[in-house]
């Protein structure tokens, strides 16, 4: 017969152990989680970020400016060299056309034998001079003909280069695409980064950008130094009408622009035609060094990802980044010098 036994009841000790044990399971978890969240950045720290970000936007941009550039170059070579190709067709079907007349007057006038010809002739005169007539046409369809061979040959050639210039305006226009997509997308991520600050601290970013230019423009009044050159002179003032224009990607002014674009109007006001973008205004003039610098110089930075004008008294001014407008700005903030142009 089976025995009914109550079960045994666990031991007051035994629950007491549990319970702390879960209380401490439940407390551990809850601090591994806090631990988890990641402390939201500082007005600095999103500062930083953004403004690696936005250098390296400036940086896709310019290499963008440069295939855009490549681009319009291609697009003219190409131009001339179809108008080439088209003329050179026209040429090729006139020196046809005239072997085709020369060859019909060799018939007309060759079709019996020449002394028969001689024997028959009324006017031997006339006939003499006929002779000679063949002979001359003779000669000209030999030259007829070298004619040809050569604007064929120039044919297939300026066809082949065309060919290859196709090619290569197809691969920059690929470049182009892949570049504007990197410089949007560290925009987009710039742009994500401000928005994780609230209205007040955005203003107070701005602020103190304000601020910092308001101090190094000052710094300028203070310097007096010598322009680089009359020209110099004259492309820092043109740039100095331009504060507090946006900064824009691609922009060349006058309403707008990045920091090549800034630079190549500037100059432009000044009767110079620089190139459009750092890499290639670096080629501009004479390159010198940083204790060489005087106003109106060329001053490149980070890379030669970015360009500025010097405005004396360790200033520079420029369109620094996105978000920002044409404006003074120490030297001291601007990361990495690398070179001074003189144009």
């Amino acid at each position: 017969m089976a025995s009914h036994r109550r079960p045994k009841q666990p031991s007051r000790a035994r629950v007491t152990v549990l319970t702390v044990t879960a209380a401490a399971a439940v407390a551990f978890t809850a601090q591994s989680g806090a631990q988890a969240a990641p402390a939201k950045p500082t007005i600095d720290e999103v500062k930083s970020k953004v403004d690696k970000l936005h250098h390296e936007a400036e940086e896709a941009t310019e290499q963008y400016s440069l295939a855009e550039e490549r681009r319009g170059k291609l697009q003219t070579e190409i131009g001339n060299l179809q108008d080439k190709v088209a003329r050179g067709q026209q040429e090729l079907n006139t020196l046809r056309d005239q072997i085709g007349s020369v060859a019909s007057a060799q018939y007309r006038s060759g079709g019996i034998d020449p002394a028969l010809q001689l024997f028959l002739s009324a006017d031997p005169d006339t006939y003499l001079d006929k002779a000679s007539a063949i002979d001359q046409l003779s000669a000209q369809q030999a030259d007829v003909l070298t004619s040809i061979q050569a604007k064929q040959r120039t044919l297939a050639q300026q066809r082949a280069e065309a060919t290859t210039k196709l090619a290569d305006l197809e691969d920059v226009r690929k470049t182009l695409g892949e570049k504007k997509k990197k410089f949007q997308a560290k925009l987009a991520e710039a742009q994500k980064l401000l928005n994780t600050l609230t209205a007040a601290e955005r203003a107070k970013m701005q602020e103190q950008e304000q601020r910092a230019s308001r101090d190094a423009g000052e710094r300028v009044n203070l310097g007096n130094e010598v322009p680089a050159s009359q020209r110099g002179a004259a492309a820092l003032a043109a740039a100095a009408t331009q504060l507090g224009k946006p900064y824009v990607s691609g922009a060349e002014g006058p309403n707008a622009y990045d920091c090549s674009g800034l630079t190549m109007w500037a100059y432009g006001q000044a009767g110079v035609d620089l190139t459009r973008t750092t890499y290639t205004q670096q080629n501009d003039g004479v390159k010198i060094g940083r204790s060489q610098l005087k106003p109106g110089d060329l001053v490149f930075f980070n890379g030669l990802s970015h360009v500025a004008l010097y405005a004396g008294n360790n200033t520079i001014l420029h369109a620094p980044k996105p978000g920002a407008v044409v404006r003074y700005e120490s030297m001291s903030y601007m990361g990495t010098f690398q070179f001074g142009v003189r144009i």
